[in-house]
């Protein structure tokens, strides 16, 4: 019993691991800022320990589901491809602005806005992780962060890497998808409150 209650200890600590970097610029453009612009970048990342294609991982989990149970997989495809819209970038931007506002900061992220400055979220690398109900592994969301000006976007003024930021939530969640979105939700709450400090003082 005490090597599960120690084993359970490990696992549950990982879910505080996440490394956030400033690798080019500062933060100085973004004070006096209302909005910003935000963006998706879901086109090229990588899954899993053996950085599998997006591609390559649907195709494998669908097989496999439809193989334990036949049409399984097809329903998990659609639910994969609609969560990038449903669950990922809601997550992000409902997170994001939540801490700003908590901290009484008027400023928002929001999608589809004409402002000088855009946010790209870019996904680098996702491990879904597992839950087998005593026993779980969050997911893990590695993303690149880079504030460009949006008439140039080739103009990066801020990039900031966040590495494996956790995803969990108290209980069971069973879902791949809704445990990769609150990986999503980590890094914004790790996003909003690095920018707190440095450019929203």
């Amino acid at each position: 019993m005490k090597k599960l209650i120690f084993a359970l200890f490990i696992i549950s600590g990982t879910a505080f691991a996440q490394d956030m970097e400033v690798v080019k610029g500062n933060f100085d453009f973004l004070k006096g800022q209302k909005e910003i612009n935000t963006e998706f970048d879901y086109s090229n990342f990588t899954m899993m320990k053996e950085k599998k294609s997006e591609a390559q991982y649907i195709e494998e989990r669908t097989a496999d589901l439809n193989q334990k149970t036949k049409g399984n997989g097809n329903i998990w495809q659609k639910k994969w491809i609609a969560a990038k819209d449903q669950i990922w970038t809601p997550k992000f931007l409902e997170i994001a602005n939540t801490v700003l506002t908590k901290e009484h900061k008027d400023v928002t992220f929001q999608e589809g806005l004409n402002t000088p400055y855009t946010l790209i979220v870019q996904t680098v690398w996702i491990y879904p992780g597992w839950d087998a109900g005593i026993m779980k592994q969050p997911a893990k969301v590695t993303t690149n962060l880079k504030f460009v000006e949006t008439a140039n976007k080739s103009n990066v003024l801020l990039e900031i890497t966040s590495e494996e930021a956790p995803g969990d939530q108290w209980g069971n969640n069973y879902s791949n998808e809704s445990r990769i979105g609150e990986g999503y939700a980590k890094t914004a709450k790790s996003l909003s409150k690095l920018l707190v400090k440095k450019a929203f003082k």
